[in-house]
């Protein structure tokens, strides 16, 4: 990784005018824009399809793309649908919010047309799609008797035999929900071929796609239910333990995310194939990849699954460099991030040296207590990322209406911010500045946008994953004030000068 900088933009968050960002013009005039600032990176959120909660850290699959991205006037364009049926229906009202709710009601519906109409003449790609992506067959079967079963978790399926993964009862299944799972199947189909469409484009713009691997999968995936020997349950494959991080100085009772905990020692024996399955799913997707909750992998917080807190969990010990090198090796085309926040052990902190991925640093933490951190810049070494604030934390505009005095003055001294230059972008300087190999800040923070324009609240259930650009927020002044200020902290390269032309 050369010295660059990039921009953090979820694809949900992109203006379009059926309510979520897809992957149509819109995506393609972000890369433009892009391209035009300088910018080296497009780092997007998890592709996969959310389920209760909308959160892109809690999908149906870690291979399955989200069918709310497949853009709806690349079907028109196909044929697949008309103009007059899609506008039919609502897709919600407010360009700067997405809501879900009328999304799920008005998406599947207009895609059951775009499948009536488009299945048979693609039947050789599909069949095609099929053999190339084995993990889709699960999938589909999966989401066909999730719908058979009005949505229900698979854990409470009621039928034992399904519910369980048993042959004879997958091969009953797969021949009574035949059309659906075609449809599941499909909607893949789309997806993958829209994104590899559009990541062509931006790869050729020199520009590359940061993706984000949560380190852990839901409970309700099909992952969990069609491999359920990786993952601590019991023989009746209900939860064991769950994942989650011990009380602190935020949480009293730390945070328990309900997400089924790894069975390491099955992994290993079986050669940690599901994880090189998994990490060969995502470099299909992208160019280089964060890998969340990186502790994860030196030591992991297990929940007994019956408890409410996650005060009585306990630190285990996870698979470290056994994985972490073997990932490395069997990928080396693929740039890995460490996400390192938090306050990390002697023991996380070796592992990462080992890994030689680049870690992360957060802007908005070093400000935020008044105290020398090693967040503030003048600590960085080159490897490592330095990011204003990720998809977790506030924007900088933000931050600063409701940090404490104290730290917004530190933090203007630190980086000899003035009103002239504004708060955003003083921050911004800070990190374009700094030494770390790359620099990457939110959207929202070069619009200087504030406390209600973040995209995720950690802890809250509600409200989140929701916000949106608007089109003429991708403006041509806005792209050349970044693309300099990347030129002046050498992030990027000024174009060559076109050779005068010899008078004859």
């Amino acid at each position: 990784m050369k010295r660059s900088s990039g921009i953090l933009l979820p694809i949900s968050s992109l203006p379009s005018p059926y309510g979520i960002g897809t992957f149509g013009k819109a995506a393609y005039d972000f890369a433009d824009f892009l391209k035009a600032a300088g910018q080296k990176y497009w780092q997007v959120l998890p592709l996969g399809p959310t389920s209760y909660g909308d959160s892109p850290y809690q999908s149906f699959s870690t291979f399955a793309g989200n069918p709310y991205f497949i853009d709806l006037d690349m079907l028109i364009e196909e044929g697949l649908l008309t103009k007059k049926e899609v506008e039919a229906e609502n897709w919600g009202t407010n360009p700067r919010y997405v809501d879900y709710g009328q999304i799920y009601e008005s998406r599947f519906k207009i895609l059951e047309k775009a499948k009536e109409r488009g299945y048979k003449d693609a039947l050789g790609e599909i069949s095609n799609f099929r053999k190339k992506n084995p993990w889709v067959e699960n999938y589909g079967l999966f989401m066909a008797i999730k719908k058979h079963f009005g949505q229900l978790s698979w854990q409470e399926w009621p039928e034992e035999d399904i519910r369980l993964h048993e042959a004879k009862a997958v091969e009953k299944y797969t021949k009574k929900l035949e059309e659906d799972i075609e449809f599941f199947v499909y909607i893949q189909y789309l997806f993958f071929k829209q994104w590899a469409k559009l990541k062509t484009y931006i790869n050729s713009l020199g520009i590359e796609v940061i993706g984000d691997l949560p380190i852990y999968v839901a409970l309700d995936s099909c992952d969990v239910w069609a491999e359920p020997e990786f993952f601590s349950l019991n023989e009746d494959n209900y939860p064991v333990e769950v994942a989650g991080v011990p009380p602190d100085y935020f949480s009293e009772d730390g945070q328990l995310w309900g997400n089924p905990c790894y069975d390491w020692k099955a992994l290993k024996k079986d050669g940690y194939k599901w994880w090189i399955r998994r990490i060969d799913g995502a470099a299909k997707l992208y160019d280089v990849l964060r890998i969340d909750h990186f502790r994860g992998f030196d030591e992991y917080w297990a929940v007994p699954a019956k408890d409410k807190t996650a005060k009585n969990g306990k630190w285990k010990k996870g698979p470290g460099m056994d994985l972490v090198g073997l990932l490395s090796k069997t990928f080396p085309s693929i740039e890995f991030i460490a996400e390192d926040l938090g306050e990390p052990s002697p023991t996380v902190v070796k592992l990462l040296q080992d890994s030689g991925w680049p870690g992360m640093k957060v802007l908005e933490f070093a400000f935020d207590s008044g105290e020398p951190n090693n967040y503030q810049p003048h600590t960085y070494d080159k490897n490592c990322i330095c990011y204003t604030g990720t998809h977790d934390n506030a924007t900088i505009m933000g931050w600063y209406e409701e940090a404490d005095k104290k730290d917004k003055e530190y933090a203007s001294k630190y980086l000899g911010i003035s009103k002239a230059e504004g708060f955003n972008w003083g921050m911004i300087r800070g990190g374009m500045s700094s030494v770390s190999v790359l620099f990457v800040a939110q959207m929202q923070d070069f619009l200087g946008l504030g406390k209600y324009n973040r995209i995720n609240v950690p802890g809250t259930e509600s409200g989140n994953w929701q916000w949106r650009l608007l089109a003429k927020e991708m403006a041509p002044e806005l792209a050349k004030k970044i693309f300099d200020m990347s030129i002046m902290y050498d992030r990027t390269k000024k174009p060559p000068k076109a050779k005068k032309k010899a008078r004859k």
